[in-house]
């Protein structure tokens, strides 16, 4: 041991710790060669105390890097090569956003729709103009009525078929043509891109026209009825006065319910696959997940991100947790187990097993296919969806207050007196929620809690509208993100509300463990159950 590294132990400044003095003084006492005498010790310190700071300075790296030799781990760092792709995405796309424009997330040649009249959305924004994506596929009749509306999943484009325009097969490929559950020799089919989507309907990252900017979080909060309205703009420009019926699927179950319930006089048929008629505490709570980890990305900057990198990494993570919700443990068993990727090599803290690399993957192929602030949004939509009659009455009374915005806006006065009023005054409560404990449960209060087959007279009451209109409901018992107890809510509450013509199909395990994702999967059963009840 040198005489600095020993001097500089016994300084203050340099003080190491007690562990470290001990063993430090061990090697010492069992090196008697290197031990000096209390006057050549003290002259040293001398010395030391007169040097200049840079000199100080390379007497503390020197006795840091002795140290490090001599205490050097005895394990060596675990190497993160998950962490080092997504650096490397990040530095790949900072170089592309200096390189020109962000480019559009649209993806295939589709038809647009452009409405110049003005949108009022239910909780009081504004869109002056907006576009509707869609595509279409089989013929429309001389009557105008064998039209389906085929409302998308949250993250689909209207690309649900190949056209000659995109041959590129479509998410619901083999569900539509001839002879198909969506028949185009009998039907014509449209679907449609969601408001508040990036498939070239207008959404987030749509261009304001009021500014000639990107939308980014200045765009208005959505819900399910107003992409559904907007979709019925699309149907009159078509000259489409009532639909044969409106079918959808996961979202799309959502928003198929909506059509009927806000147009029931239009509406002749309703599917609603893995859908709700109000969404429930774990499918918002999983959504939640998902836009905090995409929302604390410092990429995401608060939505203005446009032209510069994107949060790509809480894209990835948002998509993983996804995924969980959208497959099934006894499929994940089955499909993957607990096998590693490469059991030859020693475990890792990055994707190690099958499903892990799976996972990894999945985020990884959606991280830049769609819009981040759209997954926001859309998201945050289904989370709102309650078509309960209370939050409806709710809903009415604030499109009324605001019709005057509209008119206003419609008269040619702008919304510049209105921008105050729209901003968010949400704020966290002082103290953080604490789970408070429930009373005991007695025979006497058990009779007063309502049968779990009985659906709220709240929904009941929304959902009579539809009292008339013959309804598909599917659901799937392995769905763990929609579970099967909500589509039979759906088609208890009709029947309550006085529709005597329900369909109400539920697969069990045993014909899909496919989970939610089974409306793309299942052809046979799904696809079977559609085509006959379509007729």
């Amino acid at each position: 041991m040198s005489v600095r590294r020993l001097v500089a132990a016994a300084r203050p400044s340099f003080q190491q710790p007690s562990s470290v003095t001990a063993r430090t003084r061990s090697i010492v006492t069992s090196k008697p060669s290197l031990l000096l005498t209390r006057q050549q010790s003290n002259q040293a310190s001398r010395q030391l105390h007169h040097q200049a700071p840079r000199n100080a300075q390379a007497a503390q790296a020197a006795q840091q890097e002795q140290e490090h030799h001599i205490y050097e781990s005895t394990n060596p760092a675990l190497s993160f090569p998950c962490l080092d792709a997504v650096e490397s995405r990040s530095a790949s796309l900072s170089r592309r956003s200096l390189s020109g424009p962000e480019p559009s997330y649209t993806t295939g040649k589709h038809l647009n729709f452009h409405s110049r009249q003005p949108l009022l959305l239910d909780w009081g924004g504004i869109l002056s103009e907006f576009d509707v994506a869609y595509e279409a596929w089989g013929t429309l009749n001389r009557e105008k009525n064998n039209a389906i509306l085929l409302h998308t999943g949250l993250s689909a484009s209207s690309h649900a078929h190949s056209t000659e325009a995109n041959p590129k097969p479509g998410w619901w490929e083999k569900f539509i043509g001839p002879g198909k559950p969506l028949d185009t020799d009998k039907y014509f089919v449209i679907c449609t891109n969601v408001i508040g989507g990036c498939y070239g309907s207008t959404g987030p990252s749509s261009i304001d026209p009021a500014n000639g900017e990107r939308y980014a979080t200045r765009f208005p909060i959505l819900t399910m009825e107003d992409m559904v309205r907007a979709q019925f703009r699309l149907l009159d420009m078509l000259g489409i006065e009532n639909l044969y019926a409106s079918v959808g699927s996961s979202m799309g179950g959502m928003q198929s319910l909506a059509a009927g319930v806000l147009f029931p006089e239009r509406v002749s048929r309703v599917v609603s696959i893995s859908g709700c008629a109000r969404s429930h505490p774990y499918s918002i709570a999983m959504r939640h997940t998902q836009r905090q980890v995409l929302m604390m990305d410092p990429n995401w900057a608060r939505g203005f991100y446009y032209g510069r990198v994107p949060p790509h990494g809480g894209m990835k993570l948002a998509r993983e947790i996804a995924t969980v919700t959208y497959r099934s443990g006894p499929e994940w068993e089955q499909r993957f187990g607990r096998r590693r990727a490469d059991p030859s090599r020693p475990p890792a803290l990055c994707p190690d097993f099958l499903i892990e690399t799976y996972l990894d993957h999945a985020g990884e192929k959606f991280c830049l296919e769609y819009d981040p602030n759209s997954l926001l949004y859309v998201s945050k939509a289904m989370d709102l969806f309650d078509l309960g009659q209370e939050h409806r009455n709710r809903i009415n009374n604030v499109r009324q207050e605001n019709s005057g915005k509209l008119q206003a806006f419609m008269d040619g006065e702008g919304l510049a007196s209105n921008a105050g009023g729209d901003l968010c005054s949400l704020t966290l409560p002082d103290k953080p929620y604490e789970e408070k404990e429930q009373p005991a449960v007695g025979e006497a209060d058990a009779a007063s809690i309502p049968d779990a087959r009985e659906p709220p007279a709240d929904l009941v009451a929304g959902l009579k509208p539809l009292a008339n209109t013959p309804a598909l409901v599917l659901g799937v018992a392995s769905d763990i993100l929609f579970p099967a107890w909500q589509q039979r809510e759906i088609a208890n509450t009709l029947r309550r509300a006085g529709n005597e013509r329900v369909t109400h199909i539920e697969l069990d395990e045993e014909k899909s463990l496919f989970g939610h994702d089974t409306f793309l999967l299942d052809l046979e059963n799904v696809g079977g159950a559609v085509k006959k009840f379509l007729g």
